[in-house]
């Protein structure tokens, strides 16, 4: 059953077209309950409500439940294995993604989508090269926004920030302004343009998508992380709580730890530290439960227990997530931190290598490289990292940044 939306997300003709297309669904179900083309509309629209609200545990569980049954009557029905790839990928069980797009495309080698999902799963498994031809398949099949977008995330990895703008920048303009996937791609190339340190790019770009689709909470999170940046405290406050109070993202709670720590609000900084613990531990304990469904969470869950000073439980939980994936130069990088927060910077500096494979040029990542570098007596190294980290990004996270610069005043 469908929930109701609450506050801004309840406001619109988005919403009541929702109502109406899933109760047309549910009307046909129950005069015709094994009509699997109606299954597979309303586990679409549970997908797709799930990603709105941020409710994946309950929309996500719904849909897989509907595509298991059309699939146990017809297990090569091509949408169904799709659909159920994608939730798979969502819930962070990439290898089982992978496996079930691989039976997809064996069925229509001649579908865009597919490919898509298969470049999703290599890149997450750390399969980079076969990643990039999936990528490139799947726009010979099919360029449109999420073709475009997918090119954007490869150059990203692979250090190539104008082509991932660029690409980033198409996919926007494929998409039809207000939707929710093209404000997606639209928010996320504010993103880009504020990990280069363009704030006021990130800033227009943000405002746009706000426009076209009002009160999207990952725009506000933007705008909220551009204020940071300057250091208006109180303005990105307020502007994550609003996108908190909108969709559940365990992200806003764990942005708004940060932000009330620099505020010097250290009661309200605690408390939303362990909220984004226990919405994420609630997740993995799904997913212990659960071996189809429940989104494996260990990476965040490593980050949050850093943010609470949990080393131990920091590295339990990072080193779940590389048992898991330890191609993925992500993973590597957050059991290179982990490491390094440990004071254990032989480890940290075998992790980061790995990390730095692919030559990205995420400033945060540089910086924490050169961080980790210098500590293993490589001054020189560890320099020349944080300084190139700095150029891109002057608007670092405060600590890191912080950190960088006092390497860099000492040396």
């Amino acid at each position: 059953m469908l929930k109701e939306r609450h506050g801004d997300l309840a406001l619109g003709g988005e919403w009541l077209n929702t109502k109406n297309a899933i109760d047309g669904l549910l009307a046909q179900l129950r005069a015709k309950p094994e009509d699997n083309k109606a299954r597979l509309l309303l586990a679409q629209a549970y997908m797709q409500e799930g990603r709105v609200t941020g409710d994946h545990p309950y929309y996500d569980m719904a849909a897989m439940q509907l595509l298991n049954g059309i699939l146990a009557q017809e297990p090569e029905n091509f949408e169904a294995l799709c659909c159920k790839a994608s939730l798979c990928l969502t819930q962070h069980h990439f290898s089982e993604g992978l496996a079930i797009a691989q039976q997809a495309v064996a069925i229509n080698p001649n579908n865009g989508f597919v490919y898509g999902l298969l470049c999703d799963a290599n890149v997450e498994l750390g399969r980079y090269d076969e990643a990039v031809k999936m990528a490139d398949k799947m726009n010979q099949v099919r360029p449109d926004l999420r073709s475009y977008s997918r090119v954007s995330y490869l150059r990203e990895i692979y250090g190539d920030y104008p082509g991932s703008i660029e690409a980033m920048d198409m996919a926007a303009k494929a998409g039809y302004p207000g939707l929710e996937q093209t404000e997606w791609a639209r928010t996320t190339l504010g993103h880009l343009y504020e990990s280069t340190g363009d704030l006021l790019k990130a800033e227009q770009h943000y405002q746009q998508a706000l426009l076209a689709r009002p009160y999207y909470a990952y725009a506000m999170a933007g705008l909220g992380r551009v204020e940071k940046a300057r250091k208006n405290y109180p303005v990105a406050i307020d502007y994550f709580r609003k996108a908190r109070a909108t969709v559940k993202d365990y992200a806003f709670a764990e942005e708004l730890a940060d932000l009330y720590r620099l505020n010097n609000e250290p009661a309200k900084a605690t408390q939303m530290a362990k909220e984004a613990i226990s919405m994420l531990a609630s997740d993995a304990r799904n997913a212990d439960e659960n071996e189809e469904m429940g989104h494996y969470a260990d990476r965040e869950l490593a980050y949050a227990y850093l943010k609470t000073n949990q080393l131990d439980k920091a590295l339990e939980h990072a080193k779940l997530e590389y048992e898991r994936r330890p191609d993925n130069i992500d993973v590597n990088e957050t059991l290179a931190w982990v490491h390094y927060k440990r004071g254990e910077h032989k480890e940290a500096g075998n992790y980061m290598a790995k990390a730095l494979r692919t030559k990205s040029k995420n400033p945060t990542l540089l910086c924490r490289a050169g961080l980790i570098a210098t500590r293993n007596g490589k001054p020189a190294e560890g320099q020349a990292l944080i300084r190139q980290a700095l150029n891109m990004n002057p608007y670092l996270s405060v600590d890191l940044a912080d950190e960088g610069k006092k390497l860099l005043a000492v040396n």
